[in-house]
């Protein structure tokens, strides 16, 4: 296995992970306003997600985008959609308010929704792409593809977690009301534009 490539994979993975996206906003938010334990499903559904995706696209899922490019087109608006409801949900949730604390809890992205959540997320399918184009060893590929899910695992969820650890630590702070919902206003803000460019360019 081309160990050199091994290395442009981490360096791209960590780069990739930790920078700010929709699956590290979510964490992020989520983490504010539910902590670290309901954010959990998030971060374990985004590691195990973006595998499966990874994998697909290694298999030569990604191939039916260069066949049929309505297929992307499709992928970009679809995830639009879903990340404005998602920015919606995150600027009125009242996860730790005064709503919450009368039992009007508001709930978290699930497990499920999480993965599947992967699939739509644009920058979830450029990094998988990259990464399978760019730092497989043609000679070893499937070893390669293989030894990239693992470093996959731990980046993942070393990255989602350290975004929702720090809303959590957040979490004291916006027990006001008032900074709560501009933070998640804010927070939602964020998430719709750091997808705009990716699915908005030609």
């Amino acid at each position: 296995m081309n160990y050199t490539l091994l290395a442009g994979f981490v360096s791209f993975s960590i780069v990739s992970g930790f920078t700010p996206g929709p699956n590290n906003l979510i964490a992020l938010a989520t983490g504010a306003n539910f902590g670290y334990r309901r954010t959990l499903p998030h971060v374990l559904g985004v590691v195990l997600g973006f595998n499966i995706l990874f994998f697909s696209v290694g298999a030569g899922l990604g191939s039916l985008f260069r066949a049929f490019p309505v297929a992307h087109e499709i992928l970009r608006w679809v995830s639009l959609a879903y990340l404005v409801y998602l920015s919606w949900k995150i600027a009125t949730s009242t996860g730790i308010g005064p709503a919450a604390k009368n039992g009007e809890d508001a709930k978290p992205i699930t497990f499920l929704g999480s993965v599947a959540f992967q699939w739509i997320n644009v920058k979830a399918w450029v990094a998988a792409i990259t990464l399978v184009t760019a730092f497989t060893d043609p000679e070893a590929y499937w070893t390669s593809l293989a030894a990239g899910g693992i470093v996959n695992l731990f980046i993942a969820f070393s990255s989602v977690s350290a975004w929702a650890v720090f809303g959590t630590l957040l979490k004291n702070f916006l027990e006001h009301p008032v900074r709560l919902r501009v933070f998640n206003w804010t927070m939602a803000a964020l998430l719709v534009i750091s997808v705009v460019p990716s699915v908005l360019k030609a």
